[in-house]
């Protein structure tokens, strides 16, 4: 078994509840769940079909201020971004629409048109979609590439803190979260890609390419 980001042997056990074991990357930090307790497809996407995403929602919108918020500070206008991992209700695209920039969407259960992913963006956003994934080297790495030069990739997820901290996170609890992050894999992420680091809030990271 090889760490999923950055294909490192070198793993250890960090965790284990009774429902999943979690492992520890020693080399990018990362903390995943091996493919053995990875829902089913299907199993994924009924748990998405619940998720009240609604853009009209004063306290969602608040929720995702939060990152569009530090976003906003770093964009020129009338941008071109992607929101990647957008869901059934974009409320993402269009609260940033509604500052002037143009936004494609991408979504594998909801919106799956894999030629959004060959053009090149000023900005690309995922929020709360990074701890879904189940090859973030790859998925990582493109939306990397599909940067233009300059542009920012903005990434919004929970930070693993400590192990201490890890077994009473409400975020281990829901079954969908595969992979967990902290500081020192968005800063070996960085390093790999020559990219400047910024942490904007405790779970958003921006990226410039």
């Amino acid at each position: 078994m090889n760490c999923p980001l950055c294909n490192s042997k070198n793993i250890d056990p960090f965790y284990e509840n009774p429902q999943r074991h979690f492992w520890q990357c020693q080399q990018c930090s990362l903390v995943f769940v091996p493919s053995l307790y990875w829902l089913s497809p299907e199993a994924e996407k009924a748990e998405y079909d619940l998720h009240q995403n609604d853009p009209a929602d004063p306290g969602y919108r608040k929720f995702l201020a939060r990152f569009t918020s530090p976003l906003l500070k770093k964009l020129p206008p009338q941008q071109t971004g992607l929101d990647f991992g957008c869901g059934p209700g974009p409320a993402l695209a269009k609260l940033l629409e509604e500052q002037g920039h143009q936004l494609e969407l991408f979504d594998i259960y909801y919106r799956n048109d894999p030629a959004v992913l060959t053009k090149k963006y000023d900005f690309i956003c995922a929020t709360e979609v990074v701890e879904h994934l189940r090859d973030p080297a790859k998925e990582l790495t493109t939306l990397f590439s599909i940067l233009k030069p300059g542009g920012w990739l903005g990434l919004m997820t929970k930070l693993v803190r400590d192990q201490a901290a890890f077994g009473n996170w409400h975020y281990i609890r829901d079954l969908t979260h595969i992979c967990f992050y902290s500081q020192q894999t968005f800063e070996y992420l960085a390093k790999q890609w020559g990219a400047e680091l910024h942490f904007a809030a405790s779970d958003v990271i921006l990226l410039r390419k």
